[in-house]
């Protein structure tokens, strides 16, 4: 499939329809159009209070043409578990013929930190579901604040930089590595720059029985204070500095999907980032040497991890 074939698929689909209120440049209507159209089948979703749900529902406005739900931050997981097991009683019964799938839709704010519980009991009792995470490093909904999934060094309205401060000074949570461990059918990383790697994981995503996970990089222009033009371009440098690498888990075996030939630092990353100024500056040289280290130890747990599931 190539970029233009997809683009139809997409829009024949046309499962989150224009006239939502995203910032320009947002990804989020990327990222949730090209995941819900990779399902053959009719999707349901839940969607946890996130800039997604308060920017595609202004009352009595919606962009999803399809069902869909709004949980609180905590409990979209829950909330589609309990959909996901009416939906197998009433076809039990004979009241539901078709196939239907069950899609979350969250942020790292609701998946990362406050709705971690409640995925994580869904993923363990195997309820058959793709759950989608677009980490835009923050909760942007709310002011900015520092996330779990927000990257060491990154200036936030929590984790101001100053006189005595880089900014945020933890590194970020690895959700990823948190669902792997879970030992689901399928779990993967995804980046909208690539969208056709993204479209097509998430078809096997929806195409596994139990649980399944996609994580994707949002870069939000408005956290990151970059000209909205640049989302694509700044998401790409993401995967090619290894800040964001794409791969996937499936049935116990780990795939590392892209490989930069020539790996650039993260500095030239974080550099099309307001919101890291301040850990790129001189003084802070030896923190920016030790996310670097971080990225490099990371990729090759990587590598091992890929290596050791062959």
């Amino acid at each position: 499939m190539n970029i233009k074939e997809l683009a139809k698929r997409i829009n024949n689909k046309d499962l989150m329809v224009s006239g939502h209120r995203t910032c320009s440049g947002c990804p989020i209507g990327i990222i949730s159009r090209t995941v819900a159209s990779a399902s053959d089948n009719p999707v349901v979703v839940s969607s946890a209070t996130s800039c997604a749900e308060v920017t595609t529902t202004i009352y009595p406005q919606t962009s999803w043409n399809m069902p869909w739900i709004h949980s609180a931050f905590a409990n979209s997981a829950a909330t589609i578990s309990g959909i996901e097991k009416a939906y197998l009683a009433l076809k039990k019964k004979g009241k539901i013929t078709k196939e239907i799938n069950f899609l979350v839709i969250a942020g790292d704010g609701g998946s990362f930190d406050i709705g971690l519980s409640a995925s994580s009991g869904a993923l363990e009792r195997g309820h058959d579901f793709v759950y989608l995470c677009y980490t835009n490093e923050g909760y942007q909904n709310t002011g900015a604040q520092r996330s779990s999934a927000t990257p060491k060094g990154a200036t936030t309205t929590t984790t101001p930089a100053g006189i005595n401060s880089y900014g945020k000074i933890e590194y970020s949570k690895d959700l990823t590595q948190i669902a792997i461990a879970h030992n689901i059918p399928y779990v993967a990383q995804v980046n909208p720059y690539n969208q056709i790697d993204m479209y097509n994981k998430a078809k096997k995503a929806f195409e596994k029985k139990g649980p399944a996970v996609l994580i994707a990089y949002a870069a939000c222009p408005t956290n990151m204070k970059a000209d909205p033009s640049q989302t694509i371009a700044i998401s790409k440098l993401a995967t090619e500095s290894n800040f964001w690498p794409l791969y996937e888990y499936e049935d116990g075996k780990l795939t590392i999907n892209y490989k930069p030939k020539n790996r650039i630092p993260i500095e030239e990353f974080l550099r099309t980032q307001t919101k890291f100024k301040d850990v790129l500056k001189e003084k802070n040289k030896e923190v920016l040497r030790s996310i670097q280290e971080d990225i490099d130890n990371k990729w090759k747990r990587l590598l091992r991890q890929e290596e050791l599931s062959k």
